[in-house]
């Protein structure tokens, strides 16, 4: 069975892996025109990413995740895999995205972002859920968003920031634990990505 199908205009670094198999794969890598994987990075089976996927250096998508077209996935970041991320979506160096997450289209994470999916490690058996980024949201560099969270559309969450609980639309968290604000005059709640 092949382990990927690579769309018309693809750069793909001889170190690169696209198509890693794992234990019970069934689909190949798909990655759309015009992609880019740099060297280092590692791109699953049962992957399928669209047009204009780009990757920096030491990147890492695992399994069955779905990628819109028009991503970054920036250099030593991590998408942990069953997961599904939108179109026109920068995830910025170093960002983990843990498995069961869900982001919508024109999210930008910032550097060193985390995303969590366990709200007791290894301490209770429990369901992993990974946080909700609705469209045009904003996470700024070094944030922490918890289990579960969904930030609601055009949500900007400020750097360094530790979200605990639900953010509405088209509000600012500051703080931590995480405090939600109104947006500054001027912000905006919609990201001009791609």
């Amino acid at each position: 069975m092949t382990k990927r199908v690579i769309g018309r205009g693809c750069t793909i670094a001889a170190s690169a892996t696209v198509g890693h198999p794992y234990d019970g794969w069934t689909d190949p890598a798909r990655l759309g025109d015009g992609a880019t994987v740099r060297s280092g990075s590692v791109i699953y089976t049962d992957v399928a990413a669209g047009d204009d996927f780009t990757t920096g250096h030491n990147a890492l998508v695992r399994e069955e995740t779905d990628i819109g077209d028009g991503v970054l996935v920036g250099t030593n970041a991590v998408v942990d895999g069953d997961s599904t991320v939108g179109s026109n979506v920068s995830l910025q160096t170093g960002v983990y995205i843990p498995r069961n997450s869900t982001l919508g289209d024109r999210v930008f994470v910032g550097p060193g972002a985390v995303f969590t999916n366990d709200p007791y490690p290894i301490r209770e058996e429990v369901e992993l859920v990974g946080p909700t980024l609705e469209d045009d949201v904003s996470i700024g560099a070094n944030a922490t968003v918890l289990p579960g969270i969904t930030v609601g559309e055009g949500a900007f969450v400020a750097a360094g920031a530790v979200v605990t609980r639900d953010v509405p639309p088209g509000s600012l968290v500051v703080g931590a634990p995480g405090e939600v604000r109104p947006l500054p005059d001027g912000f905006g709640t919609e990201n001009r990505l791609g």
